[in-house]
């Protein structure tokens, strides 16, 4: 996989604790909600439009889309699609090349799909990001569109470009948009003063209860409906759309890497859906293996949930299936498979929730605050250590191999291996959450930046890897140095080996000893964070 590992640390850029606090008190998204909601009505309509993103590319079971289809089937009107493709965006955010290539994979069969139905599906482009919200407007008004429909975006960038957006169309075009991401429309579940809900387990119980009492919210729908051919003549030249092609610094480092991981990771909706069949064959052992990364038996649909090419309703729908058409995925009402997948899901919808309501966790800051108080160090050894897998720790090292291999890493790992960065190597967190997006295929900003949450807690590789990878079969796949060691030594070979048995295996000897780096990283968090004040 390419590597992007600039000096000038965009991911450290952010503003003051002082400011974040106050984006959080008055959020940009009530002021989307406010503009929505101010907009006069347009009883006439043209043309209507659809405004895709990068995290709902699908026509099946695409809310946004859908109503617009509608709206322009009873008009008797065209429906008209756009995308923007900005390389300025992929680079701010550091998207890798392996996600930008699965997405424009799936953004090409999507554009085959519409066309199919007599929908163009235009790729304008924009250069840099600023110039997003104009293109689209001109080719909108270009194009004689009265109504664009479009499904939020939760992120305090493209929140901003949303408002900016109905600014700039003003009483031109009526602008609708919908809640597409998440089963449950985030910041409505609240607790009992009235706040957002922050912590997992209540919400994952209400979650349960809703979802158990309104069943409907896992109904899907349709793709759009076909655009009338006759006047085709109109539309015709919207159809000769060329897909875009992956910028320079977002192309694979090789044709052997962009083979691999394709061939990992199928594009589009069809393959997505032929990959959750497969995972439903064996959910009934997910819960007791799920942690077990030499299992490899979770679902895999992160990078499908993330470009929105199969909907989080439309995997729940299977899994309703699965479990005797009931909607009721609580411990006592559903498999201990089910339970513990569904269980995962929620925490993405929790994570959406709090991005929305905690914006400054969009904004390169943790969401506590104090944590950005903490001094970190400069180990630029132990980083390319990291990057590389070369720590001298045999779980941390094998996950960030398959990391750079796959453009994927089991989850069990990717608490380990943020643990290990920021604890032990006492390396800003933020370096390793960008490193994340700029190899991932399955990035996501709102999983990641919550992925990436310091914490005091410190994981021991040792002891995870002796209780999640208990025969070392993840670790001898991808350490192949310790593929011929023996017994526990595979979890610790630099102190259960006699030091010639070592020497022989060609592996780094551990970069830093855990039991003292855990203790200067508590003792430094517990320092840095007592009299913070943000």
């Amino acid at each position: 996989m390419s590597k992007r590992i600039a000096l000038d640390h965009p991911e450290l850029k952010h503003p003051t604790t002082k400011r974040a606090k106050q984006i959080d008190a008055d959020l940009p998204y009530d002021h989307l909600v406010e503009a929505l909601e101010a907009q006069s009505e347009k009883k006439e309509v043209l043309k209507v439009a659809h405004w895709f993103h990068e995290k709902d590319l699908r026509i099946h079971d695409n809310k946004s889309l859908h109503h617009g289809s509608e709206l322009a089937k009873k008009a008797k009107k065209h429906l008209i699609c756009c995308y923007v493709n900005c390389p300025a965006d992929e680079a701010w955010h550091g998207t890798s090349a392996a996600r930008v290539d699965f997405n424009l994979e799936g953004l090409a069969l999507m554009q085959k799909e519409l066309k199919e139905l007599n929908i163009p599906l235009v790729f304008l482009h924009a250069d840099e990001r600023r110039e997003v919200v104009p293109t689209v407007v001109k080719f909108l008004k270009e194009n004689g569109v009265s109504h664009v429909f479009s499904n939020y975006e939760y992120e305090i960038d493209e929140i901003r470009r949303d408002i900016k957006f109905l600014k700039e169309v003003g009483d031109d075009i009526r602008v609708s948009m919908h809640h597409d991401q998440t089963v449950v429309e985030p910041g409505t579940m609240t607790t009992g003063a009235g706040k957002p809900m922050k912590v997992f387990t209540p919400y994952h119980r209400m979650w349960l209860g809703i979802v158990k009492d309104d069943p409907d919210l896992l109904n899907t729908l349709p793709p759009p409906t076909k655009n009338d051919a006759s006047p085709s003549k109109e539309l015709k030249s919207l159809f000769d759309s060329p897909v875009p092609k992956a910028p320079k610094d977002k192309e694979f480092a090789s044709a052997e890497d962009k083979k691999r991981i394709r061939k990992l990771w199928p594009s589009g909706h069809a393959a997505g859906f032929k990959r959750m069949d497969s995972f439903l064959s064996q959910i009934s052992n997910y819960a007791a293996t799920r942690s077990n990364p030499a299992k490899n038996s979770t679902s895999r649909m992160s990078a499908y949930f993330s470009a929105g090419m199969v909907s989080i309703r439309e995997a729940l729908s299977k899994v309703q299936k699965y479990n005797d058409g009931s909607s009721d995925f609580t411990e006592s009402g559903a498999s201990p498979g089910v339970y513990s997948w569904v269980r995962e899901i929620v925490f993405r919808e929790l994570y959406r929730q709090t991005t929305l309501t905690t914006p400054h966790t969009s904004m390169n800051l943790p969401q506590n605050l104090k944590f950005d108080f903490v001094q970190w160090e400069d180990d630029e050894g132990g980083w390319e250590k990291w990057y590389k897998g070369e720590t001298g720790e045999p779980f941390i090292d094998a996950g960030m191999r398959q990391l750079n291999t796959e453009a994927y890493m089991h989850n069990r790992l990717r608490m380990n291996v943020s643990s290990y960065l920021y604890c032990n190597l006492l390396i800003d967190y933020r370096r390793g959450e960008r490193y994340f997006a700029e190899t991932l295929i399955d990035w996501d900003l709102s999983n990641n930046t919550q992925g990436w949450e310091p914490s005091y807690t410190v994981f021991n590789p040792v002891s995870q890897a002796e209780k999640n990878d208990p025969n070392g079969d993840y670790i001898r796949k991808w350490v192949p140095e310790l593929k011929d060691v023996k017994g526990k030594a595979i979890f610790a070979p630099y102190a259960r080996l006699s030091k010639e048995e070592f020497e022989k295996l060609g592996y780094p000897k551990p970069h830093v000893d855990w039991k003292e780096t855990k203790q200067r990283a508590i003792e430094r968090f517990k320092s840095d964070m007592r009299d913070a004040s943000p």
